[in-house]
């Protein structure tokens, strides 16, 4: 239903996508079979959609050992595979995102075995193999596609000392830091000997959510203003430009339920002041833009612009949702227009 679903958010004016090849379905032991894919591509080019694709999102063969060289070997070799089937299919400029969250999965697969790898304690071996793989991958999609454009995409949080534990405030200041360790290696600025240049770091994807600040081994900040330690996110987002001066967008944000409006027009609103401060900010991604099945429980989680009826996937939209949506893209329009 990709084109269904493309064509319906061309009607609510959003007309670039993040959407996933899926490595896992594609790469059948090194031979490749593109029909999950496919109808995809065909469907961004019918409803003239824009997609930046994530290359890896998690998922990799299951013959393939990830903390092996033949990793990365085989994974360049599957980018430079479908950096071909995309150039064939229009000449527009690709967009890729090479690994999807590097330091999320390093954290979840490497080093608390929440999924796979099912890791521990290997985190930043982990780390360091996803950028091997990035950056190789990058290099063998420009020997077929000279004028690919790549994002990287991480989380970007604060972590605070605990309350009245002033002891914490090292680790605070320690884990804050963490998040920037694979933007760092991707630019050469951290491991050089991974093989990072500054080149690499094209276009810097921020993945931010309600609980993305919290206290050491503690909980989230409040972001609604009952907490007065909680930062702004567009001091987030300035400091982040400021450490690495790339383009940015905000590649992934939002929230459950009856909070979505509000939350995605907080996020505007401090993605305007960020726009407005100089930040080059050129794009907010809602994550998902469709309800889906939870990750653990399969139940049905409430976070899209768009639902579906479990039965025939009929779709819907989220009004309050939509309505925000569109106020926000007026707001953005006048932005645009007064440069």
């Amino acid at each position: 239903m990709a084109a269904t679903d493309y064509g319906m958010l061309q009607r609510l004016g959003i007309r670039t996508v993040r959407d996933g090849v899926r490595w896992h379905l594609v790469d059948k032991g090194g031979q490749y079979d593109w029909s999950s894919f496919l109808p995809m591509l065909q469907a961004a080019h019918q409803t003239r959609t824009q997609v930046i694709w994530d290359i890896m999102h998690y998922g990799w063969p299951d013959d393939l050992d990830i903390w092996s060289s033949a990793f990365v070997d085989r994974f360049a070799a599957f980018a430079k595979a479908l950096a071909r089937v995309v150039r064939e299919h229009g000449d527009e400029t690709p967009w890729y995102v090479p690994v999807n969250e590097i330091s999320f999965l390093a954290w979840g697969g490497g080093d608390h075995a929440l999924f796979n790898p099912m890791g521990r304690g290997r985190g930043g071996e982990l780390k360091r193999q996803l950028v091997r793989a990035a950056i190789a991958a990058i290099d063998a999609v420009r020997e077929v596609e000279p004028r690919a454009r790549f994002a990287h995409t991480d989380p970007l949080i604060h972590v605070f000392p605990r309350a009245g534990k002033s002891s914490t405030a090292a680790l605070a200041r320690q884990r804050t830091h963490v998040q920037y360790q694979s933007w760092d290696m991707i630019a050469g600025k951290l491991h050089p000997e991974l093989g990072g240049k500054p080149e690499y770091l094209d276009v810097i994807g921020v993945n931010y959510y309600c609980h993305n600040q919290w206290e050491v081994d503690g909980p989230p900040i409040d972001w609604r203003g009952s907490d007065p330690r909680f930062i702004p996110f567009r001091r987030l987002l300035h400091k982040t430009w400021k450490r690495y001066n790339r383009p940015m967008f905000i590649a992934e944000t939002g929230i459950e339920a009856e909070l979505r409006a509000e939350w995605f027009n907080y996020i505007s609103q401090e993605a305007f002041a960020a726009i407005e401060e100089g930040v080059p900010l050129h794009g907010l991604c809602l994550y998902p833009v469709m309800n889906h099945p939870g990750w653990a429980d399969d139940r049905h989680c409430p976070n899209g612009l768009i639902d579906y009826e479990r039965m025939t996937f009929r779709r819907s939209l989220e009004k309050p949702l939509a309505e925000a949506l569109a106020i926000q893209q007026r707001a953005y329009q006048g932005l645009s227009q007064t440069g």
